[in-house]
């Protein structure tokens, strides 16, 4: 009895135990997702209610200096500033990546990235009594500057430290941390709240509280151990930040993988992006990253957005109420978002790649039909209500989520800053490109330019389902074996070190019999 206790025992270790959540990493991933994710999805929303209000600011602003009003071309350029500066911003902060992320480390580019956040929370709270509207278009292009670098290094620093089996689920909480920033936009700029003519300053400023939290608790949690064995080359660090992590002391299973990819990536060397767009071995992976990303942003959510209040007013809903319903799809995506956590682990990345952008795909295709009909049957209305409520759980489970989590685990550490730098520049000049020319797109085609949205869902899905492959419970070197034959490259490994990825049969057995010999 004693000797089979002994042997499942030694077998459970073989095998591997499977990571849990623990509270250091429960802790450094609500803090670094509330401190910079939040800011990011409040940022995207906190200009939506008070629109009115900041506009008639600008007017009076100007009248006071010139004496004569604003020209509405003008204010409209003005407020057209003030919006697709926080994207262009994005695009800044992703090309700062990788730099900063080789340099000062995950959880210091984190660090970092606080200052722009607080200083433009200070100079837009306190615009109003400053009487410069200026100020609000400088600070929102730093914002973005803080978007761009917390959507791309919040995802990579969680991504490196979580375990394989949780690494889904730990992804996927910036994304959720996103869509409750805007949540918590769209409620404080509600117009019995802070969606005021004296509100809007204060509701703008809020944007500083999460990095204050932020720069006083991340310092406490540890830096990414792969961050610290791999580029700053200090194992003893990174086995301490390990210990710490997992709530155990056995982490050589761990330490030995990271060695292996170090040992894989020495004749790569650290790959810039120009040198990973012309890198054969990652040829497929870059472009898996861009093909999604651009699914992401070119798939219609913010036509969805733009298009709901006039979908809710058709059907009924008093306009005053309308910001009320505009909360409550806030709330349903942040739902379906907390929902994917859950889910990532069981079902995978892949199926829910495919059925987010399905789901999209379909809902865009009937809520045309639905918006061209609904002023001769009736019922049609209440159709594009479920079509969009549709697409906002299609967009959270899968194509909002997971990219991010995907260019993770597509990549090793060499490329990974240069990965994210790519899909972050993608991302933010998709967003970018969306705001300026879907107003025109709005005015030309009306209700089909959802089918435009519509076509680019299909080609993702067509995309996903032939060439994206599962990374679910794999290490990072076995999901880059796995695109090696696509992208036509042999990985030569050394024989010894590839034991580690073989299922633990043969290396169990041999250390059972060498055990049993021994008790024996």
């Amino acid at each position: 009895m004693k000797l089979t206790k002994e042997k499942r025992e030694l077998s459970d270790t073989c095998r591997g135990r499977k990571g849990k959540m623990t509270l250091l990493l429960a802790g450094v991933t609500l803090v670094s997702t509330f401190g910079s994710s939040f800011q990011y999805g409040y940022n995207v929303s906190v200009i939506n209610a008070p629109a009115v209000f900041m506009q008639e600011f600008y007017n009076q602003t100007y009248f006071d200096r010139k004496g004569i009003p604003m020209e509405n071309s003008f204010q409209m350029l003005l407020w057209s500033l003030t919006v697709s500066m926080f994207p262009l911003g994005g695009f800044f902060g992703s090309l700062m990546v990788g730099p900063l992320v080789n340099q000062c480390g995950r959880k210091g580019t984190l660090l970092i990235n606080n200052i722009f956040s607080i200083v433009p929370a200070i100079l837009m709270g306190t615009s109003k009594v400053a009487k410069t509207f200026e100020v609000i278009i400088l600070s929102r292009i730093i914002v973005g500057i803080c978007a761009g670098l917390s959507s791309n290094v919040v995802p990579m620093y969680l991504g490196e430290m979580s375990p394989k089996n949780l690494r889904g689920a730990v992804g996927v909480m910036p994304q959720l941390f996103i869509t409750i920033g805007i949540l918590v936009a769209q409620i404080l700029g509600l117009t019995n709240i802070l969606g005021t003519l004296e509100g809007w300053p204060v509701l703008l400023g809020l944007t500083g509280i999460p990095a204050v939290v932020e720069l006083f608790l991340l310092p406490f949690f540890p830096e990414s151990p792969r961050y610290l064995l791999i580029q700053k080359g200090n194992e003893e660090q990174a086995r301490q930040a390990l210990k710490r992590l997992r709530g155990w002391d056995d982490v050589d299973d761990e330490i030995e993988e990271m060695r292996q990819e170090d040992q894989s990536e020495k004749l790569e060397g650290r790959l810039s992006v120009f040198n990973l767009c012309t890198f054969q071995a990652l040829r497929w992976q870059l472009i898996s990253i861009i093909v999604m990303m651009m699914g992401q942003q070119l798939s219609g959510v913010n036509a969805i957005f733009y298009y709901t209040d006039k979908i809710f007013e058709s059907a009924g809903v008093n306009k005053n109420d309308v910001q009320y319903v505009t909360v409550g799809i806030g709330a349903v995506n942040v739902f379906m978002t907390c929902v994917a956590v859950f889910i990532i682990e069981s079902l995978g990345r892949r199926l829910l790649l495919l059925a987010g952008f399905g789901i999209c795909c379909i809902s865009c295709a009937i809520l045309t039909m639905a918006l061209k009909l609904q002023a001769t049957v009736s019922w049609m209305q209440y159709l594009s209500i479920a079509c969009v409520i549709a697409y906002i759980i299609g967009h959270a489970i899968g194509a909002s989520p997971i990219p991010s989590v995907m260019i993770t685990e597509m990549f090793l550490q060499s490329s990974r800053p240069a990965a994210f730098m790519v899909g972050g520049s993608v991302h933010w000049l998709c967003n970018f490109t969306v705001g300026l020319v879907f107003l025109y797109m709005v005015k030309g085609l009306e209700a089909y330019c959802f089918l435009v949205f519509c076509a680019i869902c299909l080609v993702a899905v067509i995309y996903i389902f032939i060439i994206v492959p599962e990374t679910k419970g794999k290490t990072f070197m076995e999901i880059n074996q796995s695109m090696a034959k696509r992208n036509k490259v042999e990985i030569q490994m050394d024989k010894q070190k590839l034991n580690d990825f073989q299922p633990a049969s043969e290396t169990l057995k041999k250390k059972e019999e060498a055990h049993s010999a021994s008790v024996l």
